[in-house]
């Protein structure tokens, strides 16, 4: 398994990326309607990732494809999956566009804070993720610091699209739950078909709505951000998903407008106000709690049968009914024994236990 740091960097890198599309999606949305532009968003992610795919296959042999069987889903678990696209990918943009059509930007980035807060208790609650205080406080600073960072004094309190932003954070944090119980599988397969159906549904609904197709400069443009922004940030954050959890991935990936303000004063220079600095100190300490935690004790793995990129560690002791070729890290199905044992881990997909 890898290492917490590494783990966290992964989570942190997927935040950078989606942060990133922000300051850039401010560029874009002078040409671009703003379901047009999300969809494009999501077309340039999953045609992308799409495009990686076949270039994948076609750098494999045909005896390593059999061995490592990447993108085989099974069908029992595309629920899951169909419940994440439409409720991050389908029904979040919506309730955010029509949310912010009468809700202040200041109130609106105050709300979407709301994701992470979401997130943690769909998986604290509803999924028993383990949680100690040293997490809780972390999740606590995270989202303090979005507050502080997004917060504008004198700004509006409650406008009438409180409700429909509220829900679009809800949806999206329904989305990485649901996401968590499919990340055991090929991440770049998961993130390509949320990007090509959720794109497809918003570009239907811009146009739909009246909005008109922009130059060619402009939708490749889009979609190269949605690439990156949306379609290699999902890929890493499913990975981190697999490796920490929803609740902790979630609590890293707060910490995306950080960087979205950050490359924004970049491109359009000037000295970050006071509250900037809270806000980095208050995200800082947050990922800090969440590095060192040590969550250790004496525990017991059910029986499990399952697909993900894995080394013989002390939890994948199995044979191969194929011809190995003795390479680390491989890709197969393999069937876990059970086993207990006792040693520091975070409630990733071999250690969705209770407590």
């Amino acid at each position: 398994m890898p290492s917490r740091h590494s783990a966290a960097f992964t989570a942190l890198l997927a935040a950078a990326l989606f942060g990133a599309t922000t300051p850039l999606a401010k560029a874009l949305l002078g040409s671009l309607s703003p379901f047009l532009l999300a969809g494009l968003f999501y077309l340039g992610s999953g045609s992308g990732l799409a495009v990686l795919i076949l270039a994948r296959r076609f750098k494999q042999r045909a005896a390593a494809e059999a061995q490592t069987g990447h993108n085989r889903f099974p069908l029992r678990e595309a629920p899951w999956l169909a419940g994440a696209i439409a409720a991050g990918g389908v029904a979040g943009p919506a309730l955010l566009m029509l949310g912010l059509q009468t809700t202040p930007a200041a109130t609106g980035s105050l709300l979407l804070n709301l994701e992470g807060v979401f997130t943690a208790l769909i998986a604290w609650i509803v999924f028993r993720e383990n949680v100690d205080v040293q997490v809780f406080l972390g999740m606590a600073a995270i989202v303090a610091g979005g507050v502080a960072l997004s917060w504008q004094p004198g700004a509006a309190g409650l406008p009438p699209g409180t409700l429909l932003l509220a829900g679009a954070c809800a949806c999206w944090a329904v989305d990485n739950n649901l996401t968590r119980k499919v990340s055991t599988h090929d991440a770049m397969f998961i993130a390509c078909i949320k990007g090509l159906i959720a794109g497809s549904v918003n570009v239907a609904l811009a146009l739909a709505l009246g909005a008109r197709w922009p130059h060619l400069s402009s939708v490749a443009l889009a979609m190269l951000t949605g690439f990156a922004g949306y379609g290699i940030s999902l890929v890493l954050f499913v990975v981190a998903l697999r490796n920490l959890g929803t609740a902790r991935t979630g609590a890293y990936f707060s910490v995306a407008p950080l960087f979205g303000v950050t490359l924004s004063w970049l491109l359009w220079p000037q000295w970050p106000p006071l509250l900037f600095w809270v806000a980095a100190a208050l995200m800082a300490l947050g990922v800090w709690l969440h590095i060192r935690e040590r969550h250790e004790h004496a525990h017991t793995h059910e029986s499990l049968e399952h697909t993900h990129r894995h080394r013989h560690d002390a939890h994948h002791q199995h044979e191969h009914d194929f011809a190995w070729d003795g390479k680390e890290p491989h890709t197969h199905a393999h069937r876990h024994a059970p086993i207990t044992h006792a040693h520091a881990h975070f409630p990733d997909i071999h250690h969705r236990h209770t407590h």
